[in-house]
């Protein structure tokens, strides 16, 4: 009976220790160069190269999952997912509910583009019905600073950027970095602004998403991203998405 009751509680332990080697990282793969699918359907992009070198680095096998943008967040918290990196703002109403890594990227800017011969100006958009990711800071900065603005929720901005080509909308907010992947592919479209920085909405740069409390698994993902950093590894990713 013992002999039984001990090799339950190994294999118990076992599984628990095997468990802890195994993450579902989650993400959102319509957000190029951050995440997307290619022609083979493989998600790939900047996120996609950082958490594989920062699961590398932790030793873990991690297993990336496709969802909705706003859904990211209510998997942490039900567990259904371990972490998410999706091109994440650390804000201070997104660290209320989650915990963030330290930051592996630092241009937390936006742009809003638009089809050529269209709109020129930010002041024109009065009225005017402007595509945004649902679950992303976009919402709250149009309706504070732009309040008579209609904003368009889309649960992928693919579809945000196939109803601005149709003229169903007339503009588009983004990241800087995503609006300007668009920009350099379609020659129908044009920015309508600068980048724009504003760290009340949009914080001070992006990291990936834990659920609250796990101290253990937040401490092995910054020594991660700090040793990504230390060795250059986190540059030569930029650089190789970024060509910067």
């Amino acid at each position: 009976m013992k002999k039984t009751l001990l090799a339950i509680l190994l294999a118990s332990t076992a599984f628990v220790a095997q468990a802890a080697e195994n993450l579902i990282i989650g993400t959102e793969a319509t957000y190029a160069p951050f995440e997307f699918t290619n022609d083979k359907n493989e998600i790939i992009g900047f996120d996609i190269d950082v958490i594989n070198k920062i699961c590398d680095e932790m030793k873990v096998s991690c297993k990336i999952v496709n969802q909705s943008f706003d859904g990211l967040i209510p998997s942490l918290k039900t567990r259904r997912i371990d972490a998410a990196i999706a091109g994440i703002d650390i804000t201070p109403e997104r660290q209320k509910q989650v915990d963030f890594t330290k930051i592996y990227y630092d241009d937390s800017s936006i742009q809003f583009i638009t089809l050529k011969d269209s709109l020129t100006t930010l002041d024109q958009l009065k009225g005017k019905r402007v595509g945004i990711q649902k679950g992303t800071t976009y919402s709250k900065y149009i309706n504070e600073k732009y309040p008579d603005v209609k904003p368009v929720s889309y649960d992928s901005y693919q579809f945000a950027f196939l109803d601005l080509k149709a003229k169903r909308i007339d503009a588009i907010v983004a990241s800087s970095f995503v609006a300007g992947d668009w920009l350099s592919k379609d020659a129908d479209i044009m920015p309508l602004s600068d980048k724009i920085t504003d760290r009340e909405f949009f914080g001070e740069g992006l990291g990936i998403a834990l659920r609250k409390g796990n101290e253990q698994l937040l401490d092995q993902f910054n020594q991660a991203i700090d040793k990504l950093k230390a060795n250059g590894e986190l540059d030569a990713i930029y650089k190789k998405w970024f060509n910067q």
